[in-house]
């Protein structure tokens, strides 16, 4: 299994039906997260533009996964398969029985 970057613009202008779609979007955000399928997913600060890494065996899959979010009419996606991603792993203290 692949990871992939897909960096998506989107409006500079959120319209009323754009709005409204936002809670959907992250209800579907939070699902693939908890899936697994979602590793990442950034906004910027101006609101422009978003990064999402995707865990998928090909591009085709991830297009399948990134063409269901109810924003995606507002998105213009572009895929790069990555070579690497890393991450910072949250640690948690050791546990001890005694």
């Amino acid at each position: 299994m692949s990871q992939f970057m897909v960096e998506i613009q989107l409006p500079a202008i959120m319209t009323e039906e754009f709005v409204s779609k936002v809670p959907a979007q992250r209800q579907m955000v939070n699902d693939l997260m908890e899936q697994g399928t979602l590793m990442s997913y950034a906004l910027t600060a101006d609101r422009t533009k978003l990064w999402c890494v995707v865990k998928a065996e090909s591009e085709i899959e991830v297009m399948s996964i990134v063409s269901d979010f109810p924003l995606i009419d507002y998105m213009s996606p572009t895929i790069s398969e990555l070579m690497f991603n890393n991450v910072v792993a949250l640690r948690l203290p050791l546990f001890s029985l005694n």
